[in-house]
């Protein structure tokens, strides 16, 4: 019981940070738009778990920061002042406490990585699915004329880190993620959104341990920037037409 109390204490702070920090990224200036009209600045938002907030390494390593640091190093001048993402995050926590955040951004563009956690707890295909199309459909609508502007990152293999069986639940941990990966690549071809397919890069993590955080389950800073390296490359041409 103590260490449930725990747990929802710091949960709880965790959910409160999300929601200070959101303030940041509020409805108070339109981004700005060039002699012809179109949006000369990026609003970035992204949306996910512990991948999204480089849980194993730092928020400064973390996928999204570099991501914008090389945007704007490429003269896309992109803010990035909120990163909701948390650990444990399942569709369904990324449903009640990531998309207010959106809502209430002035986001113009959105990278989402999600459904690691709901495979973890067991949340059915349908289920994922279903909570998947609920965030794209909300996504979507906040975009409005940017709706196009959704980056979609599939989940990677933790199965293939030291601890990563410690959390199958006795299932075929590969087996269960690509078939949640089937899901987003549908959605993908559904939307005509961009997709980036992280999960075979995320399996060189078995054969390579600085790939791998110190806690042996999530990736180290060096395996995140490879990880943003092939997002960039699909987030340049999404940006830049």
């Amino acid at each position: 019981m103590k260490k449930f109390r725990i747990f929802l204490s710091l949960f709880m702070i965790g959910i409160a940070i999300i929601f200070l920090a959101a303030k940041k990224f509020m409805k108070n200036d339109t981004p700005a738009l060039n002699e012809k009209g179109i949006l000369s600045e990026i609003h970035y938002l992204p949306l996910g778990d512990s991948y999204t907030i480089g849980t194993g390494a730092s928020v400064e390593t973390s996928w999204p920061q570099l991501l914008s640091n090389q945007l704007n190093a490429e003269g896309v001048k992109t803010f990035l002042a909120v990163n909701p993402a948390r650990n444990g995050f399942s569709t369904q926590d990324l449903i009640d406490y990531e998309l207010p955040v959106l809502e209430k951004s002035d986001a113009n563009f959105v990278t989402l990585l999600i459904g690691v956690n709901d495979w973890v707890r067991s949340v059915d295909k349908t289920t994922f699915e279903k909570n998947y199309g609920i965030i794209l459909t909300a996504i979507q609508k906040k975009l409005d004329a940017n709706k196009n502007r959704i980056l979609l990152v599939t989940i990677p293999d933790f199965g293939v880190t030291p601890a990563g069986k410690n959390y199958s639940g006795g299932r075929d941990i590969s087996k269960g993620i690509q078939e949640f990966n089937a899901v987003i690549k549908n959605y993908a071809a559904k939307y005509k959104l961009p997709l980036v397919d992280i999960y075979d890069i995320s399996l060189k993590m078995k054969d390579d341990s600085t790939l791998v955080a110190d806690d042996g389950l999530h990736p180290s800073a060096k395996e995140y920037a490879e990880w943003e390296k092939l997002i960039f490359a699909d987030a340049k041409k999404l940006l830049v037409k």
